[in-house]
């Protein structure tokens, strides 16, 4: 079975389970690819690969009326397995309540299959027809139910169970591998029809929605029943209990025939009641069956014929296209779906299943139990530590699952709260073991804080803080299970609720931290214990504070944290929303001044709470910012001390550098009471590479003085060890110079390593003292040793620190000032520059978010960046980034979930820009607010303007949403996905006309439903990642083999911890594909990327950025399969996605039109051909510059066409151009600027040639004897060779020779890339492997 898991069975395993088997699967957590036995020496070496083999054998199996046949099966998995292999069998589905049996033993469910004995190679199994019981006619009539619906795509509509849309299949016709060996390459020329749909070319102004949704024909049903319901006889008297009936069902089939059926121990028979009266005795003839399915087809012939059918298109879908997603994707548009009846689902809405309680002993779930022993799990190596991550990510879907329906059910009015008698905000409520509370300011709890602005911030920042301990993950420290749901305008948390904790009060059992913001305060040692391994990964300083009687009390995290506990012995944090410090930018305080980068932007500005905080990625930055420039002073001062030394004299060391700092003001030195053993200076620099040093940052200026004899910090000195993965902060505006490495520096910084002993004690006194003044000047809370923390707790109202830490409080507001100003002077300007480079290219809102977080930029920046970007002058450059992302963000922000203007108003109001019949099906809360339903789009306008004004500080100048959409290029449609997807509203699937003047866009009835919108923490596979990243940095240094082991290795631990879906698996899957692809194996290649495309669409959505991107690989790997119009087609649907989520204007636009340029020029549809590459044209002139390499490119690409039809004038005046740019750039010599000019003198012969022949013609008349032209179709080969140009692919001989040299040759091009000598050409800096291989 090679390797773990290749599509066969093990896939078909991870499916059934994800299909809601309702099998006792999900608990049964303990199935694991792992070998147990591969403990050993492991986690001494982590890095080396373990490829955990399972030698898989062959078991026969003999189902009742089937031929026996072969099933592949491992030792590992468990009995249980093959029953969820056999109900998902075309052949075997309709059975569920069977045992297998092994020479007449029945199996255990729940063994493994190595524990049982005599069970090897070639054995029989047999599957043995077991009686009924009520729980497993349910469970029968239940997967029967899920068969018969299995290719109705109505729950992924209603987003339900896990469901969500794919259409891949669609554009390839079925699976992609098959079809590439039934077509024949020779004739597919004739058959293409290459014709976009009008909407999708250059410059079309249409934007249809309907594409959106192509209509699958496999989705149109094949009706096999009228109705299969419960019937209203159930459940049976007691009398006919004794003869065994279990329950009664009512069915109606597509003959118009309706019967009763009775389910008894024995299987199903028909009886003889009709709707109105009882007569449970058997119909003669009865038609006694162990299976419904078996029943049914023989009282209805379209029963038979169409179920039959049904699943042989149910199991030749790919498996990605039916697994279960592990969290709930939900889809903005539908069509009408016909509302059929459907006992299982009306069963479902009325009986609070929760979360299949049939089969978990003691009904509902101890969900915290659950969360709180899969982190205990032990993970010593390898194999435990992936069952341990498994069963935590498990839960975590669950309960997230759970508290998603729990959240919508307290909206909905369907839940009871534990405080009846307050009014609807102050309510809580706990369902399912969850606690629920919506986000208002209960008891003026937040008064001081913002009220109900900043009751509504808290739950974000509580769930940040949840996820960050999570990820620290210290043995012994509880966070609770934690969910955020938006739901109808409500916000909603949900938690596990710590074991004990609702028979006490609140003052009894807090036993460390504060429940009234520090006015009193307790502490406990063994939380402090706890926290203070914490305390480094998070930056968290040890500090003291007041209490009420003024006695000092000790913490390591924020007042507000909240220590309890439980009944269970556990120790809980909770109220962790000020893990992180505030963010001054924010947070006007008296009297205190903030650094002049930030009071030039505007700073403090005032904020509509006080719980701002700094996100962890931004301290992340910072603190290794802060690292680099520790490293340089303490250089810097080694070299002057070297220098003096040489002289002879014995002067100290210079330690101005120590002064200059605009930073620590404070001159006071801080020791540490106890120093917990600081890192050897390597450990904190790993990740602190290939960072460069601001020029504008309030750092650089402590380092003005050695700057000038030192210019830039060395990147190569012994710091090279990772690339970074945050926040680079590199000068805006310096190019891609590398500067020169100062001689000397680098030893310099192996000085500086040298002089930090292991335990924080220095060598000798110079070298201390060089340190010290080095800590001083970056504000480290250690005196021998760099180490930066921040106090969570200073700016916070109500907290009093004790006067002998003045000093220590003055360090910390000093930090904080200065991170609040990094932000702005750094992480703002590298945002914009690696927009304006192309390393980030967001598409939409939720890219843009992304975008922002990685650098640690908060939402609430938007103004700012958008100001920022107003002042490049490359400003056009960033047209896309300004329109189509920015300002959807700001409108949608606006009224989504985020900002917070919910709490007042109900999200649809933003759709009222046109129109506002759209809000009127929105009933909030109370009946007092419906003012809203009066609203006129001025009002909502003004407030959409004001709204921008308070919490971006960003001015919309403009009265209206058309206006807007005017000034900065914006759709109506972009806008209105932006919108949906915000809020969760779910609009019906038609062409909406958004500027008639006459009648409103939208009715009531186009909005067809309102979805949650979730935030969770999402636990991490951390082991597969490792492998992940390891296999990334193999393939950038060009061994390919190696990288391809490693990351295949990755895959299969991904898929033991994550289940066959993941967006990480689906990273993963895209790289495995681009491996395969450069190696030469396109059908592997085909195969793998097809599955990244699925699971996109499913996992992200089917429009999402990430899922355009993997359309167009597809696309690439399919024309190199020869697959020409499944190229075409995959290139289209990602146009008209592209279109749908930014419009035509983005720098991705470029490469997905030059792409479909070259297959339109491959297939000799010429004119098509031009019309996509003269817009690639276009688009490259403005984002690159009309010098850069991309535009030559293009401008060859063009020059090709017009050879193609004979064009030869516009082909060499392209050519020129390309020519032109080549020589600039790269100079005569270069192989680009010869290949360019050798291909002009080849046009000018061409164009010659043909003028000859046409003088010839003119002169001699139709006797005139015509030279043979060449007009040659381009050849696939040649096509393709551009394609991977392109796309950034360079191609790879795999011989051992080669690899040599190419590794070689990828050094010798990184050194001279980072000379800046190579503008890079790679166009998509999104995937990993190739903007680190540069093609010139």
């Amino acid at each position: 079975m090679d390797d773990g898991l290749k599509e066969g069975h093990s896939a078909d395993t991870a499916m059934v389970n994800g299909d809601g088997a309702h099998g006792p699967t999900e608990e049964a957590e303990s199935r694991q690819d792992g070998n147990s036995e591969a403990d050993g020496g492991e986690d001494s070496n982590e890095q080396e690969v373990i490829v955990i083999q399972d030698t898989g054998f062959t078991v026969k199996i003999q189902a009742p009326g089937t031929e026996p046949f072969d099933l592949q099966v491992s030792p590992q998995e468990m009995v249980q397995e093959i029953h969820q292999v056999l109900m998902d069998r075309e052949d075997t589905c309709h059975r569920t309540c069977f045992s297998l049996q092994l020479d007449g033993n029945v199996l255990d469910n729940f063994a493994e299959l190595k524990s049982i004995e005599g069970l090897q190679e070639g054995s029989l199994l047999k599957v043995v027809e077991e009686p009924y019981t009520v729980r497993e006619a349910r469970i029968h009539v239940r997967h029967i139910r899920d068969l018969l619906k299995s290719l109705d795509p109505s729950d992924a509509y209603n987003g339900v169970d896990c469901n969500s849309l794919s259409f891949l299949s669609i554009f390839t016709d079925g699976d992609l591998g098959d079809s590439g060996k039934r077509k024949k390459k020779g004739n597919e020329l004739e058959q293409i029809d290459c014709t976009p749909p009008e909407h999708i070319l250059p410059g079309s102004k249409e934007r249809p929605l309907v594409p959106l949704q192509p209509q699958n024909k496999d989705w149109k049903p094949m009706q096999c029943l009228k109705v299969l319901t419960m019937s209203g006889w159930n459940p049976p008297p007691g009398n006919r209990k004794m003869h065994g009936d279990l329950m009664y069902l009512y069915i109606v089939t597509v003959e118009e025939r309706h019967v009763s059926l009775t389910a008894s121990t024995r299987g199903f028979y028909l009886n003889q009641s009709t709707t109105y009266t009882f007569n449970p005795k058997p119909a003669n003839p009865s038609f006694l069956s162990h299976s419904l399915v078996e029943l049914l087809s023989q009282i209805s012939p379209a029963f038979k014929k169409n179920f039959t059918a049904l699943q042989k298109k149910r199991v030749q879908r790919h498996p990605f296209e039916r697994i279960a997603t592990p969290f709930q994707v939900y889809s903005w548009t539908a069509p009408q779906v016909d509302h059929a009846m459907d006992c299982v689902r009306a069963e479902d809405a009325y009986t609070s299943r929760l979360g299949y309680e049939e089969h978990i002993p003691g009904q509902t779930r101890d969900w915290n139990e659950e969360l709180q022993t899969t982190r205990e799990l032990p993970r010593k190596n390898l194999p435990e530590r992936l069952l341990r991550e498994r069963a935590i990510f498990k839960v975590h879907s669950d309960f997230a699952a759970a508290a998603t329906r729990g959240a919508m059910a307290v909206i909905d009015g369907n839940v009871m709260a534990i405080n009846p008698g307050e009014e609807t905000r102050m309510q809580m409520f706990i369902w399912n073991n969850i606690f629920f509370s919506l986000g208002f300011d209960v008891r003026d709890h937040y008064r001081e804080l913002g009220g109900d602005a900043a009751a509504h911030a808290a739950p974000t920042n509580d769930l940040n803080g949840v996820r960050a301990y999570g990820a620290v993950d210290v043995e012994g420290l509880y966070t609770l299970g934690t969910v955020v749901v938006d739901y109808r305008g409500y916000r909603v948390t949900a938690q596990s609720i710590i074991p004990g904790i609702l028979e006490r009060e609140q003052e009894q059992s807090v036993i460390y931290g504060s429940i009234d913001f520090g006015k009193t305060v307790v502490s406990h040692s063994k939380y402090l214990e706890l926290l203070e391994k914490t305390s480094r990964p998070l930056k968290v300083q040890r500090h003291n504070v007041l209490n009420e009687k003024d006695d000092k009390v000790e913490l390591c995290s924020s007042v507000e944290c909240k220590g309890i506990i439980g009944n269970d012995g556990r120790h809980y944090i909770l109220d962790l929303l000020r893990t992180f410090p505030p963010d001054l930018n924010f947070l006007p305080v008296d009297g205190e001044e903030l650094p002049p980068e930030s009071q030039r932007q505007g700073f403090p500005r005032q904020h509509r709470h006080r719980l701002a905080c700094l996100r962890q990625e931004l301290i992340e930055a910072f603190v290794e910012h802060r690292y680099l420039l520790f490293m340089k002073m303490a250089a810097l001062q080694l070299m002057q001390q070297k220098a003096n030394k040489d002289t002879k004299t014995d002067t100290p060391a210079i330690t101005e550098t120590s002064d200059t700092p605009s930073e620590s003001n404070a001159d006071t030195t801080q020791t540490q009471t106890a120093p917990s053993d600081p890192p050897s200076v390597t450990e904190v620099s790993v990740d602190s590479t290939n960072q460069t040093d601001s020029n504008t940052s309030a750092d650089s200026e402590a380092v003005k003085e050695g700057e000038e004899n030192s210019a830039k910090p060395a990147t190569n000195g012994p710091l090279d060890l990772t690339t970074t993965q945050n926040g680079e902060c590199k000068n805006p505006l310096e190019g891609k110079e590398l500067e020169e490495s100062i001689p000397g520096l680098a030893q310099a910084k192996e000085l500086a390593e040298t002089l930090v002993g292991e335990d924080g004690s220095c060598i000798d006194p110079k070298s201390r003292e060089v340190v010290l003044n080095a800590c001083k000047a970056v504000g480290s809370i250690s005196n021998t040793s760099f180490d930066i923390r921040f106090n969570p707790d200073i700016f916070s109202p109500g907290v009093r620190f004790p006067d002998d830490s003045a000093d220590d409080v003055q360090k910390q507001k000093q930090l904080l000032k200065d991170a609040a100003a990094f932000l702005v002077s750094c992480q703002v300007p590298s945002l914009v520059k690696d927009c304006l480079d192309h390393s980030a290219l967001p598409m939409d809102g939720a890219t843009l978010t992304e975008a922002l977080r990685q650098r640690g930029i908060n939402i609430r920046y938007l103004g700012s960046v958008l100001e920022f970007v107003d002042k490049t002058p490359a400003k056009a450059q960033l047209e896309h980034f300004y329109v189509s992302n920015r300002n959807h963000h700001f409108l949608n922000c606006f009224l989504s979930s985020f900002p917070d203007a919910v709490a007042h108003l109900p999200p649809d109001e933003l759709v009222s820009r046109r129109k506002n019949r759209k809000r009127r099906n929105r009933v909030p809360g109370g009946g007092d607010n419906t003012a809203w339903a009066s609203l006129t789009p001025n009002e909502l306008w003004k407030n959409i303007a004001s709204e921008a004004q308070s919490y971006y500080h960003f001015t919309i100048q403009c009265d209206s949403a058309d206006q807007v959409v005017e000034k900065y290029g914006l759709q109506k449609i972009t806008l209105l996905r932006e919108i949906s997807v915000k809020t969760g509203i779910q609009i019906l699937i038609k062409e909406y006309n958004f500027d008639s003047r006459h009648k409103p866009a939208f009715t009531e009835e186009d909005i067809l439903n309102i979805f949650p919108v979730v935030k969770h923490v999402n636990p991490k596979a951390s082991d597969a990642f490792h492998f992940f990243q390891s296999g990334q940095a193999k393939v950038q240094q060009g061994f390919l083999k190696e990288g391809c082991e490693l990351i295949n290795e990755a895959l299969n631990l991904f898929n033991n911890v994550y289940g066959a879906m993941h967006v990480e698996i689906c990273a993963c899957l895209r790289l495995l594909a681009r491996l395969n692809y450069i190696m030469g194996d396109h059908p592997e290649a085909l195969s793998n990327q097809q599955k990244a495309v699925l699971m996109s669409e499913r996992v992200l959505g089917i429009e999402h950025p990430n899922t355009i991107q993997e359309y167009m690989h597809l696309a690439l790997y399919c024309f190199a399969n020869g697959q020409l119009s499944t190229a075409l087609k995959l290139l289209y649907r990602a146009r008209y996605l592209m279109l749908m989520v930014t419009g035509e204007d983005h720098p991705e636009m470029a490469l997905l039109d030059s792409n479909i340029g070259l297959v339109l020029h491959g297939v000799m549809e010429y004119d098509l051909s031009l019309r996509f590459l003269e817009n690639a044209l276009t688009i490259n002139t403005k984002y690159h510059g009309p010098r850069s390499l991309k535009v030559a490119l293009s401008h060859h690409l063009v020059a090709r066409v017009y050879e193609s039809k004979a064009e030869f004038r516009s082909a060499l005046q392209h050519e020129k151009e390309g020519y032109t740019i080549y020589k600039n750039q790269m100079g005569e010599g270069h192989e680009k600027t010869k290949e360019s000019s050798e291909y002009l003198k080849y046009l000018t012969q061409q164009a010659v040639a043909l003028q000859r022949t046409m003088n010839e013609i003119y002169k001699n008349g139709s006797n005139a004897s015509i030279m043979p032209l060449k007009f040659t179709a381009p050849s696939m080969a040649s096509v393709l060779e551009q394609l991977n140009i392109i796309n950034g692919i360079i191609f790879i001989p795999l011989s051992q020779k080669d690899l040599e040299n190419l590794k070689a040759e990828v050094q010798r091009r990184q050194q001279l890339q980072e000379l800046g000598k190579i503008e890079e050409t790679t166009e998509d800096s999104r995937l990993e492997l190739e903007d680190k291989i540069p093609i010139d």
